[in-house]
């Protein structure tokens, strides 16, 4: 389940709706609009096999590592965030939620940053031909 928070713009929602990526957004389908977010992680908690993406850095902090989803920071201007997230999910390292799971993101033009469950240290992926 792919989770949009209300800070992205609503034409990258819609051009992912486009490229048929079903996404649901924060303060429309999920939760409350305007909820904190220290309220959000207990929802995120509820739904299996979320992963989250936002253009917060709060949320790339490996204390938030949880195997039930997968918090995505996408550092860089908001009207690349589509094309970001759909190259995220297509990266063969990360394109099932079962991959994805009990990480915290940092989506970038330069690559994929990444932290687990039990604190080992940042990993990193190279984008590839995508």
């Amino acid at each position: 389940m792919v989770i949009i928070d209300e800070n992205l713009p609503a034409c990258q929602v819609s051009r992912l709706r486009k490229w048929g990526i079903r996404a649901r957004v924060v303060g429309v389908e999920i939760a409350r609009f305007g909820i904190k977010d220290d309220n959000l992680i207990p929802v995120l908690h509820r739904l299996r096999g979320a992963t989250f993406f936002t253009l917060d850095a709060d949320f790339y902090d490996d204390r938030l590592c949880h195997r039930r989803y997968c918090l995505v920071w996408l550092d860089m201007a908001a009207k690349f965030s589509a094309q970001y997230i759909r190259r995220l999910l297509k990266h063969p390292s990360l394109d099932e939620a079962a991959k994805r799971m009990g990480k915290v993101v940092r989506v970038h033009p330069n690559g994929i940053e990444y932290r687990e469950l039990a604190g080992r240290a940042p990993r990193s992926l190279p984008w590839l031909g995508l």
